[in-house]
């Protein structure tokens, strides 16, 4: 048996990237997926390759900083697949890279739409509809920026993706009683879209690959299958963690 047969799991930011890395994943190991992404055209993709592949899977393009979106995709999940036991809240942005007094308060207010406010919303219908199937898990990706370790040009990203740190402490504390884990997802460098924002010339990249002990940048494959342990029963004493998946950048000071 697959490790996720017979579970319905919803996974924002599933059109590239990290996103994408774990909806194949969890496809693959019998998940039935309610994918989103404000890309329609590349999450349909996506989700067409999941369906070649003999897979059950909605798409459902959104802005995960609308309530709206995030009660959409709970209801497409409820009646196509009958609930929700695993959401993996991928999406997120750098925004704007520069120094802060550089950045406006609309963009700050932005980026924390989407790193932050989208995790209170996605939680806010993901946890009843978990709590009707009597449990399940809850994953946000975050990062080791502003936990571990600062990067200039990198405030509102690095404190809002911090945020949901505290967030998943919470969550675990009142949930756990009813049987939902929730934890914390933090990736180091990773070959990702939104990693090339960060580090876009070979330079760049020699230097971000030279932070950790590896001396390499991850591939988003290698993120999904940490997921997948958090979203899957392999984790079920697991939960109110901010869990390190970085390469060892964390510790590495060589």
């Amino acid at each position: 048996m697959t490790r996720l047969t017979n579970k319905v799991a919803i996974i924002t930011g599933a059109s590239s990237g990290i996103g994408r890395a774990a909806a194949l994943l969890f496809a693959r190991q019998g998940a039935k997926l309610v994918l989103s992404a404000r890309g329609s055209e590349r999450l349909e993709d996506v989700a067409r390759e999941i369906r070649t592949e003999g897979g059950d899977v909605m798409a459902v393009p959104g802005d995960v900083g609308e309530e709206a979106h995030h009660q959409a995709l709970v209801e497409a999940a409820t009646v196509e697949f009958g609930g929700v036991d695993i959401a993996f809240n991928n999406a997120g942005t750098t925004g704007p890279i520069g120094p802060l007094p550089a950045l406006s308060q609309s963009e700050w207010q932005s980026v924390l739409a989407v790193n932050l406010t989208s995790g209170f919303l996605a939680a806010k219908y993901q946890l009843p509809a978990m709590e009707a199937r009597g449990g399940g898990s809850l994953v946000f990706t975050s990062t080791f920026v502003g936990y571990t370790a600062g990067f200039p040009g990198l405030a509102a990203y690095a404190a809002s993706k911090s945020g949901l740190v505290g967030l998943v402490q919470v969550l675990a504390s009142e949930y756990g009683p009813k049987g939902i884990r929730v934890n914390a997802l933090l990736p180091g460098a990773t070959d990702t879209p939104m990693g090339r924002q960060v580090a876009n010339t070979p330079e760049e990249r020699q230097f971000v690959a030279g932070l950790n002990a590896f001396k390499r940048i991850a591939a988003p494959e290698e993120i999904a299958e940490a997921a997948l342990f958090l979203c899957s029963d392999a984790s079920s004493f697991t939960t109110g963690t901010a869990m390190l998946v970085d390469g060892g950048v964390s510790i590495n000071r060589v």
